[in-house]
């Protein structure tokens, strides 16, 4: 279940960082009842950032294959493996 705190509880940091790295889910803040901004440890982001490219990469790879650019299976698996230090 996601945590939603208003955004005047963000005086307690200490507080704060030790909810982002035990959840390992984002914080919702809150200003006057209304979404404003969200925040979460380092790691969650990284990973979070880490996925968002594999996606953007397949969102890529799928906009190639349709124009017919496209490369042997093993040298794109090569590559992928050396980007993303598999």
């Amino acid at each position: 279940m996601p945590q939603i705190i208003p955004i005047k509880d963000l005086k307690n940091t200490s507080e704060i960082s030790e909810r982002c790295h035990k959840s390992n889910e984002p914080i919702y803040i809150t200003k006057n009842g209304y979404g404003d901004m969200v925040i979460m440890s380092m790691e969650i982001y990284e990973s979070t950032m880490r996925l968002h490219s594999v996606y953007k990469d397949i969102e890529l790879s799928e906009e190639q294959a349709e124009k017919g650019q496209v490369m042997d299976a093993m040298a794109s698996l090569t590559r992928m493996r050396k980007k993303y230090g598999l």
